[in-house]
């Protein structure tokens, strides 16, 4: 009887030990809630940010990295110069004769590729007007030229 007893008073208590060792391990399971909560902050950040961080083509600098463009045919060229003259080619026009000269010297239609070149020191508002009325003439390859920057 006493056999009895003490084996059932061991077997309870091994029983507890194990219990009791749980606790203590070490888990081995990636709690990912707080990767979660980073990851779905970034995304909102980026996606408030990102309509914001638009990049326009700085027409007022006279050099940029921009590597250039490969072209078969001869592109229009529109210039505007300092004092807000606006020329096609080497010819000055007035603002308001830029969409009639363009259809008369466009050979592929709407296609062609026009290239505006803004002076440093020329009126952003002027050079802004020759691009919105090309672009609402409906010419769409419509590009800014600026020289290659050197290494200083």
């Amino acid at each position: 009887m006493g056999m009895s007893a003490g084996g059932a008073k061991g077997g309870s208590g091994g029983r507890r030990r194990r219990g009791g060792g749980r606790r203590g391990g070490v888990m081995s399971e990636i709690n990912v809630t707080p990767f979660v909560d980073v990851m779905l902050v970034l995304l909102i950040i980026f996606m408030v940010a990102a309509p914001m961080m638009t990049v326009g083509v700085p027409i007022d600098l006279p050099e940029t990295q921009a590597k250039a463009m490969n072209s078969e045919t001869q592109p229009i060229t529109v210039s505007v110069n300092p004092s807000g003259g606006i020329y096609i080619q080497e010819t000055e026009i007035a603002l308001d004769e830029i969409v009639p000269k363009l259809q008369a010297i466009a050979t592929t239609g709407y296609e062609e590729r026009i290239y505006v070149r803004g002076d440093t020191n020329a009126d952003y508002g002027t050079v802004m007007k020759v691009m919105a009325r090309i672009s609402a003439a409906g010419y769409k390859n419509i590009g800014l030229v600026t020289l290659q920057e050197t290494d200083n």
